[in-house]
């Protein structure tokens, strides 16, 4: 068969990559083919995902939605949800005794699960994280413990042994931030959230508006056919900047249009019109439905905040979702700045106050709007840093200490395993860092399943979940 024969290719013929049938998304093909029945369609196949979409959309009952906080640099975790326990609070303050938070600041953080820790174990959120506390309190957020990438459940003696394999270039912040976002290291072409969003974006009236990155550009959102689309925190990104002349002829402009969404014969060219044509169509109908979501309809969001500016267009778009026939979104905003080897004590209580002031007032928001229980939302990073500390900072580390919130949040909870703290433990791998007891594959089934991820579709999204034993895919947390 000839490459570009799609009449008797259906992969071909609905936009699909053939690779894809070496990747096991046969179900996912499937499912799609199967959805334009249900439009009444009476060709076998369509010429793009789009028009499945299309056809899919009026049948999904629901709205739900992800929301990634990528904070880029690697988190401190030990100052973010901090031991608190006696021996706990001992070990922390004797590794960092220049970084360490005193126990009266943190005394008001005093997270009091619902289930309590084996052995008295206990943590709070530092002081700039404590706007976060009534939801945790109120069951809307939940902490996942000592999670990290991984491709494989992996111990210490393992590590220390070579006996297992590992994520590639560990510590190193590109490679880690995309095996974070992809289960591949630098150079992948593809993210959990985009690969999601393949299997997903069948439902959603415009397919272009499945993966959404409020922040540029990230693997995350790529999927092998869902194509991320950016946003700017005022609104759409406009093609030539929406202006109306160029060289002051209005003429010119449309012109210009013609000849950027016209096609040419060539596959090339006509691929390039395809992707301008998207761009006029979209930055038009997702202009007009902000329209009737204005931002000054949306005080919660305090000023002075680029996480808190990313996640106010979030909640606009969540808002006008129904107008856009939108049923199942993911998004990206993200926030750097985290990679502290000095001058931490200082500048780490105002990053993770950004993210703390930026997560509450969006939580209250889709509260306000009644979605609440439709979005969840979850913070990711590169790795954690070290517990010892360097004079003023920390150094890379391994596994960390994450946040999920939301109404369909099982909160008020800590999940996974409370790591052991100090340097020598069996948790730690050289000066206090983490050897992960939870994956990131693990975190993701779990947002995944809750968004309608099948599980014979899980490998497809996460290729390492094949490494882990079926009952341990889901941690529960929503």
């Amino acid at each position: 068969m000839c490459d570009d024969d799609r009449s008797s290719d259906p992969y071909r013929a609905l936009g699909l990559d053939p690779a894809d049938r070496i990747d096991g998304s046969r179900r996912a093909f499937l499912r799609r083919s199967a959805a334009l029945g249900l439009a009444g369609v009476a060709t076998p196949f369509v010429s793009s995902l789009a028009a499945i979409g299309e056809a899919a959309a009026a049948t999904a009952g629901d709205y739900k939605a992800l929301v990634c906080v990528f904070l880029y640099g690697g988190n401190d975790h030990a100052n973010t949800l901090t031991p608190y326990h006696q021996a706990g609070y001992a070990a922390y303050q004797a590794a960092r005794a220049n970084l360490a938070l005193t126990r009266d600041q943190l005394a008001p953080g005093l997270l009091t699960p619902a289930t309590a820790l084996p052995n008295g174990r206990q943590y709070a959120l530092a002081p700039a994280m404590q706007p976060l506390l009534p939801l945790f309190n109120g069951g809307k957020m939940a902490a996942v413990m000592n999670l990290g990438t991984l491709v494989q459940p992996t111990t210490k003696a393992q590590y220390t042994a070579a006996s297992v394999k590992l994520p590639p270039k560990l510590f190193s912040h590109n490679d880690q931030q995309s095996y974070f976002q992809a289960s591949n290291p630098e150079g992948a072409t593809s993210g959990w959230g985009g690969r999601i969003g393949d299997l997903l974006q069948s439902g959603n009236g415009s397919s272009t508006l499945t993966c959404i990155n409020a922040s540029g550009n990230a693997v995350y959102l790529t999927g092998r056919a869902a194509v991320q689309y950016s946003i700017g925190s005022g609104g759409p990104v406009a093609l030539l900047g929406n202006g109306s002349s160029v060289f002051g002829s209005s003429a010119a402009v449309s012109t210009l249009k013609s000849l950027m969404t016209g096609g040419n014969g060539h596959v090339i060219g006509n691929e390039h019109a395809v992707v301008a044509r998207r761009a006029l169509d979209t930055y038009a109908q997702v202009t007009a439905a902000l329209g009737n979501a204005p931002a000054a309809s949306f005080p919660l969001f305090p000023s002075g905040n680029s996480l808190a500016d990313q996640l106010r267009i979030v909640a606009r778009m969540i808002s006008v979702s129904s107008e856009l026939g939108a049923k199942r979104q993911v998004f990206f905003v993200s926030l750097g700045g985290f990679d502290m080897h000095e001058n931490l004590a200082a500048a780490h209580p105002v990053q993770i106050g950004l993210v703390a002031n930026a997560m509450r007032a969006f939580y209250d928001t889709t509260a306000a709007l009644g979605v609440a229980d439709k979005v969840t939302t979850f913070t990711a990073s590169d790795f954690g840093r070290t517990l010892t500390s360097n004079t003023s900072g920390a150094d890379h580390g391994w596994g960390s200490m994450h946040f999920v919130m939301g109404g369909a949040v099982k909160g008020q909870r800590l999940y996974g395993t409370a790591p052991a703290i100090g340097s020598g433990t069996a948790d730690d791998v050289g000066q206090g860092r983490l050897v992960p007891t939870t994956s990131v594959d693990q975190y993701a089934s779990t947002l995944a399943s809750w968004f309608g991820v099948g599980t014979g579709d899980m490998t497809t999204v996460l290729p390492n979940m094949g490494n882990y034993t079926p009952s341990t895919w889901n941690l529960g947390f929503v």
